[in-house]
């Protein structure tokens, strides 16, 4: 059996970070839900992004570019979104190559429980 590193760079194997919550587990803190967020995007989970946003800002239509090479995940600040809080926000750095070229994303994210879940709420670069 190979094991895989998590896209979302803790160092951990796939199955024992984010894989679990894109096979249905919740998510414990707005954190995990931001580091399965960017690991979807790695692997071009579309269907995981569009789930884990919340019902009141999601876009019609979730899409990835498969072309996009995410290569790197920054954790900046994380202010609140713990097991018991309501409201969460984590700023973070991700790069990417598109075409060969480098990028980065630049956002603070912010996250919301609800309905015993986390759910990404909106971001601002």
């Amino acid at each position: 059996m190979v094991t895989r590193p998590c896209p979302c760079g803790t160092g951990l194997a796939y199955d024992g970070c984010c894989g679990p919550l894109h096979a249905g587990a919740p998510a414990s803190t707005a954190l995990a839900l931001m580091r399965s967020r960017y690991s979807a995007f790695a692997r071009a989970d579309a269907a995981y992004l569009a789930a884990t946003w919340h019902p009141g800002t999601v876009p019609d239509a979730v899409d990835v570019d498969a072309g996009v090479r995410w290569t790197g995940l920054e954790i900046l600040d994380v202010v609140a979104g713990g097991p018991g809080e309501r409201r969460g926000t984590v700023e973070f750095v991700a790069r990417y190559r598109e075409d060969g070229v480098a990028h980065e994303l630049h956002e603070r994210s912010r996250f919301v429980r609800q309905s015993d879940r986390w759910w990404y709420l909106d971001g601002r670069g």
